[in-house]
Formats: C-alpha cells, structure tokens, sequence
C-alpha cells in the first residue's frame, strides 16, 4: 500500500513540474515574441466576449408574466 501511495504521489509530482515548465516556456515564448502575445491577448479577449454572450439570459416569448 505504501508503495502505491508513493507512486501516485511521485506521478502528482512530475505532473505538476510539467505543467509549470509548460507554462514557464510559453510565458518565455511569448515574451521573445511578442506577436505571440498579441495573439494570446486577443484570443483571451475573444474567449471573454464569447463567454459573456453565453451567460445572458435567454428571454422566452412564450412564458409571460403574471401566469402560471
């Protein structure tokens, strides 16, 4: 049981140090490139965009108030 508990923490481990070199070599990336940045920049604006027109309420014609 030990040995399992190890395993998964050592996989845990080298998973989060790949995620953070991953994400420390495009943040290197885009700061030697900075038509790189742009393009994040604008593809998180767009992403933002997108999301808030998906959280708008949808409005009903057929439900009307005052009824039930």
């Amino acid at each position: 049981m030990a040995l399992i508990r190890f395993l998964i923490a050592l996989l845990t481990f080298i998973g989060v140090l790949a995620s953070a070199s991953a994400l420390v070599l495009a943040v290197v990336m885009m700061l030697r490139c900075p038509p790189l940045l742009v393009a994040v920049l604008l593809a998180c604006w767009v992403l933002s965009r997108v999301l808030k027109k998906i959280n708008k309420p949808i409005h009903s014609c057929s439900q009307s108030k005052g009824r039930s």
